[in-house]
């Protein structure tokens, strides 16, 4: 009974047992052979002969409760009667019974018409069902002539013939007249086709033979004089019966082979179905067979109890299928769970899984969390929506600085753009151009050529543009300070020469540092398999982080000391504000890159890259804008007002 509840993986079951050492060690070796296979009682429910009533109803009642379809009954079959004569009455049905020996077989249910809807479709395990050779004949030669002392024969003739056989006859009946023979005569009496009981008592007349047998057969002749192994038939000891029994090895007419396994018998079942009939009553239909430990079943033989030909479902949670794992309930039986979805990169690729399984660093879980696919390659490009906006915004910047440069080159000869060291202006929006540029190169495909250029063109061109603003602040405190007295040997030192070797050697700092990080430890292409996701970002992989360090630690010492510089010449007369707009560019520019920093180490896959483009593009936009932009609008909107010798060489009378 235990494989067939494995086999048809009925995991959820209920019990009827009856209240004795019977039902109690059935029910037991049940659970024996479960455990472990993930099966589980809802209930076992006991019934007792002496309250089979009551017992009856409150087993209907936890029966019409239970969610199990499955339900095992070991008892007897009058209890059983009485219990489903308490489901008809309830109409509780479509509940699959699986019996046992004790009832599988009884005529006396099968005839019942009131139980013929709760019991159809009854499974069950029976005493195997075998003929005895020569036994059919056998009673069909009984004649009470011929024993006329047996009272059973004597019965049977009255009964059946309605005639009173020998001479001691009944006066209320006919004498027989002897041609009276069970020979041609249809009865259960004569049906040896099906014996159950009757075939176990045929083996175990024949186990004590051979046994008997064994035992007086004397073996060993050879025994020295006194010491014989002889038994006499008068002297025989129960003791020694049962030490032959155990070694009794016999094969019967029909070729099945007999023995004992301890005190057990070789387990030999029929399996039966109790099937509708259209009469009205169930017929039983054998589907299979035990013969030791193996289980012949014709499934296709067998009627259901509800009705269809697909087993019956008895389980407390359906399996959990692919992509999900099994979760326990609180409380509840083991095979009570719910089915959690796999966590994203794990995945689990059988049905019931307990845990789900983590994919290898380079592959993600599928959609269905059911196989692991490999992670596509993903970095910013010039396709998707944030690569096209960044470059948008950097071309911009490229554009607004080539028309500021096409503003100050028309413009060259005024009085805005001379004061303003017009030779610096232009290399510093060259310098700004190329920072514009140089964030174009961080979008696309990494490759081994532009994770080398990238990081170069980044830390020069911002050297170069910083170095500009810094010699910018140098001359314009040199100049006011070449205005008193005794400082006019000053100017000596910031001629456009001195000015251009200055934005050289700055900018030659910034290249040795380049060059020596990359000859050493250049950036190369690298798989981010660290951010947990569908993608494997490939990025430039700073393979030195000092190098890198080194670069922007120079473009931040250039703009500390420009910022502190223009600071001090903030209070520089107001109509010449170059110190005033370097300050304000210069804030900017330190508040990015200071945020920059946090942003860049938190930030996940490509939008590491994203944010080193968004820190180049708002500072670069900062200079240009405080820088320029007021310059702009004097020398195209103010031209007659401002952009004047007069008006530059005054003083803010305030």
């Amino acid at each position: 009974m235990a494989q067939l509840a494995i086999r048809f993986r009925w995991t959820w079951l209920g019990a009827v047992v009856v209240n004795n050492d019977y039902g109690q060690l059935a029910i037991q070796i049940f659970q024996e052979e479960i455990r472990g296979k993930e099966m589980c009682m809802e209930f076992i429910e006991t019934v007792n002969r002496e309250t089979l009533t009551t017992d009856a109803r409150r087993i209907a009642l936890t029966i019409q409760a239970a969610t199990a379809r499955v339900i095992l009954i070991f008892c007897w079959y009058i209890d059983a009667k009485e219990i489903l004569l308490e489901l008809a009455k309830r109409n509780i049905t479509g509940r699959q019974f699986l019996a046992s020996e004790a009832l599988s077989t009884s005529e006396e249910l099968l005839q019942e018409l009131a139980i013929a809807e709760v019991a159809n479709g009854v499974l069950g395990v029976a005493i195997q069902s075998s003929t005895i050779p020569g036994f059919e004949h056998f009673l069909r030669s009984l004649n009470p002539v011929q024993r006329p002392d047996d009272e059973f024969i004597k019965d049977f003739w009255e009964m059946e013939f309605k005639c009173s056989p020998g001479s001691t006859r009944k006066a209320s009946l006919p004498p027989c007249s002897g041609a009276e023979s069970l020979v041609e005569m249809e009865h259960p009496f004569t049906d040896t086709s099906k014996l159950r009981v009757a075939h176990n008592v045929y083996l175990a007349v024949y186990a004590a033979a051979h046994a008997l047998h064994s035992l007086l057969s004397c073996p060993g002749q050879d025994s020295p004089p006194g010491k014989s192994n002889c038994s006499s038939p008068n002297h025989i000891r129960p003791i020694d019966v049962l030490q032959h029994l155990n070694r009794v090895n016999f094969s019967t007419p029909r070729g099945e082979t007999f023995y004992f396994q301890g005190s057990d018998m070789t387990a030999r079942y029929d399996l039966v179905n109790w099937q509708k009939t259209p009469n009205g009553p169930l017929k039983l239909v054998l589907v299979g067979r035990v013969d030791g430990f193996d289980l012949i079943l014709n499934e296709s033989a067998i009627q259901w109890s509800t009705g269809l030909n697909q087993v019956p479902v008895s389980v407390c949670s359906e399996s959990c299928p692919p992509g999900t794992r099994k979760a326990n309930r609180k409380g509840k039986a083991l095979c009570c769970f719910d089915c959690i979805p796999c966590a994203d990169g794990e995945i689990s690729n059988t049905s019931g899984s307990l845990q789900c399984d983590r994919c290898p660093p380079e592959f993600w879980s599928n959609d269905g969390r059911t196989a692991c696919v490999p992670r596509q390659l993903d970095f910013l490009s010039f396709n998707e929506t944030l690569g096209v906006a960044l470059t948008a915004v950097a071309v911009s910047g490229a554009v607004v600085t080539t028309a500021v440069f096409v503003v100050f080159l028309h413009y060259r000869h005024t009085p805005m753009v001379r004061a303003n060291n017009s030779e610096l202006s232009f290399l510093l929006l060259l310098s700004l151009k190329l920072c514009f540029l140089c964030s174009l190169v961080f979008i696309g495909r990494p490759s081994v050529w532009s994770c080398r250029f990238q990081q170069a063109a980044f830390g020069i061109s911002f050297v170069l543009c910083v170095s500009c603003i810094l010699v910018k602040t140098l001359v314009v405190l040199a100049v006011f300070r070449s205005a008193q007295p005794d400082c006019k040997a000053t100017m000596k030192w910031f001629g456009p020469s001195q000015q251009r070797g200055s934005v050289g050697l700055f900018t030659s700092i910034q290249i040795v540092i380049c060059g020596t990080w990359l000859s050493v430890s250049p950036p190369k292409p690298e798989r981010d398999l660290g951010f947990q996701g569908s993608k494997v970002t490939l990025e430039c992989g700073m393979a030195s982080v000092v190098g890198f360090s080194l670069v922007l630690g120079y473009i931040g010492l250039l703009a500390c000391t420009c910022l502190l510089l223009a600071f001090l010449a903030r209070k520089l007369p107001d109509n010449f504000n170059e110190a005033k707009l370097i300050t304000f560019s210069m804030l900017i520019f330190c508040a990015v890159w200071v945020a920059f920093v946090p942003a860049y180490v938190s930030s996940p896959g490509k939008y590491v890259v994203a944010v080193e483009i968004f820190a180049i593009l708002a500072s670069s936009y900062g200079l240009l804008f405080c820088i320029f932009a007021p310059k702009c609008f004097i020398i195209l909107l103010r031209p007659t007002e401002k952009n004047t010798k007069k008006h530059l060489m005054s003083r803010n009378k305030a």
